[in-house]
């Protein structure tokens, strides 16, 4: 009954934290730790961001549905390889493959290293800072409509980086997209979509560690906490689109900053265990 609660706990914090520029991963890294709980492992965080994902898929099903069509029609059809969805289909498998390669390649190290929250509580820190200046330098000169290929290369690189708990798969590429010039809304919608064959893809892959994975919380709360992550993050999409439209991220550096802070001081202290 415990896993349960557990599950149902890890869910809720998943759908809060993924598409805040925050970190999904170091939330479900840091929290079990300061809850007494066992790491409840890459696997099980990997597959639980499918709930998240999910949400995205049919929060933006529209947009989905139509950047895929064009994109088919344009493999055979000349007149459609100009525009927008049909680019944008490009974009996204461009911007996918820094993190695929580089997931595939590290897996071991992401897996065991990279969870040391030495490295979270740093990572916290920094990408607090980065996101910060890049909302505060960043122009807005620039929309959706305007992504080109190398725009896209450039944030699928910073999305490969949220392969390290605490750097935010969301925050990177936003970070990236302030930096290169596109309004808020522009950089959050696109880190949306650019994270759906990666964070699906991840999912998927990691499924067959769930039923012996060293620290996973075993098939019935995994599932829990997937189900939850969907419900709760179809609500924080909405939420936060409405959010960056007018305001800044500064919050969430603030939270971010602050978390770290707090992390590297209880380490320090001897409180938690890196």
């Amino acid at each position: 009954m415990l896993d349960f609660f557990k599950a149902i706990f890890l869910g809720v914090l998943q759908g809060l934290t993924e598409f805040l520029p925050i970190s999904s991963s170091a939330h479900l890294r840091i929290f079990p730790e300061f809850l007494g709980w066992e790491d409840p492992g890459a696997a099980f965080t990997a597959v639980i961001q499918i709930g998240t994902e999910l949400a995205v898929l049919i929060y933006f099903r529209k947009d989905i549905w139509r950047i895929a069509t064009a994109w088919l029609k344009s493999l055979v059809k000349p007149e459609f390889r100009g525009t927008l969805d049909a680019r944008m289909g490009w974009y996204i498998i461009v911007g996918s493959l820094p993190i695929v390669v580089l997931g595939i390649a590290l897996k071991d190290i992401i897996e065991k290293d990279f969870r040391n929250l030495w490295i979270v509580g740093t990572t916290l820190i920094v990408l607090g800072v980065v996101l910060g200046i890049a909302d505060r330098i960043g122009s807005s000169d620039r929309v959706i409509k305007q992504m080109t290929l190398k725009h896209a290369g450039l944030l699928g690189f910073a999305q490969a980086c949220a392969l390290i708990p605490g750097v935010s798969r969301s925050g990177a590429t936003i970070s990236m997209g302030r930096f290169l010039g596109y309004d808020r809304e522009a950089a959050t919608r696109f880190a949306f979509l650019l994270a759906i064959p990666a964070v699906v893809g991840a999912g998927i892959f990691e499924l067959k560690e769930i039923p012996h994975g060293e620290n996973s919380l075993g098939w019935g709360p995994t599932i829990t906490a997937t189900v939850v992550s969907f419900l709760v993050g179809y609500a924080a999409i909405a939420w936060l689109l409405r959010y960056v439209s007018t305001k800044s991220y500064l919050p969430f550096v603030i939270y971010r900053i602050g978390l770290g802070a707090l992390v590297l001081a209880l380490l320090s202290f001897g409180v938690i265990a890196a």
